[in-house]
């Protein structure tokens, strides 16, 4: 199951990637939608009803900022939940993976210092991460009874323990 936030525009593009993702492994796939507050809380109980073997949360500004709300509901409905973020997983979430939030903040800087000094924005080259990483939150897998596998956690960038 994956949730989105309607209103992003990326997410159409999100949505077609996990859907060939998931007809390419054979996994049925099912989205919730939630943009604001009080619709997270409905999302989460219509994935609980559901029982997915596990979430994917878009990477979206308003799920950052939700960040709390997001691992408390997906722990309160035992939901194993990945992220795109690393402070999913630092704030209780289980896992991410993902660019690094802080590279691409500096890398908006860069850009705005750029266009500040005169360059024009349709000048500058599009960049793209090149960095990813992994975060498994050991105590939150322990709490939703799974058992990562050491070959997961050797190739993890950081276990929280």
């Amino acid at each position: 199951m994956a949730l989105f936030d309607p209103s992003d525009p990326v997410v159409v593009l999100d949505r077609e990637s996990l859907e060939a993702a998931s007809k390419t492994l054979g996994l049925q796939l099912r989205f919730a939608n939630a943009g604001t507050v009080r619709e997270l809380e409905a999302a989460f109980e219509t994935v609980a009803l559901d029982r997915p073997d596990g979430l994917f949360v878009g990477s979206n500004p308003f799920f950052n900022r939700q960040r709390d709300q997001l691992v408390g509901l997906a722990a309160r409905h035992t939901i194993p939940t990945i992220y795109a973020f690393r402070e999913f997983p630092a704030a209780g979430g289980l896992v991410s993976y993902g660019s690094r939030l802080a590279d691409t903040y500096r890398q908006v800087g860069i850009y705005a210092g750029r266009i500040l000094k005169g360059e024009r924005p349709a000048d500058l080259p599009v960049v793209q991460p090149t960095k990813f990483e992994l975060v498994i939150n050991l105590k939150t897998a322990k709490t939703l009874g799974i058992t990562v596998p050491n070959s997961l956690l050797a190739t993890a960038d950081e276990v929280i323990e």
